[in-house]
């Protein structure tokens, strides 16, 4: 198959419906397993919708997981701080606690969400931010 120019490639967007494109990108996502994220939403605003409207909101793709407490199951607790870190016995000791302290940090939403049903289901008390 001969290479594509970008200018080629657009073209060929461009005659593809929304659904069309929309599966493409799903596609795309699979098989380079990566996630296409718009780097600002766009906003569309007719002229008289003044200077709120070009104001865009930037959706929050990184995420903290804070232990707040560690329950009546503490070791519980550990042992879901050990699993989701490369932490040893000790310094997860230490991390639980001294709660109130991060588990995760920047992490995605998805493993944000993880971590927060694993460490609540071992009986713990957490923050996503």
């Amino acid at each position: 198959m001969a290479k594509l120019t970008q200018d080629e490639l657009l073209a060929q967007f461009e005659e593809m419906t929304l659904i069309e494109l929309s599966e493409f990108v799903k596609a795309f996502e699979e098989k380079f397993d990566v996630t296409a994220a718009a780097a600002a939403p766009v906003v569309v605003a007719g002229a008289g919708a003044g200077g709120a409207a070009a104001e865009a909101v930037e959706e929050k793709d990184e995420f903290d997981v804070v232990l707040t407490g560690a329950g009546d199951k503490k070791i519980q607790v550990i042992k879901v701080v050990r699993e989701l870190t490369s932490l040893g016995l000790k310094e997860a000791k230490d991390l639980v606690d001294g709660t109130p302290k991060p588990v995760l940090e920047k992490v995605n939403k998805e493993a944000a969400d993880k971590a927060k049903e694993a460490l609540e289901g071992a009986g713990a008390s957490v923050e996503v931010k």
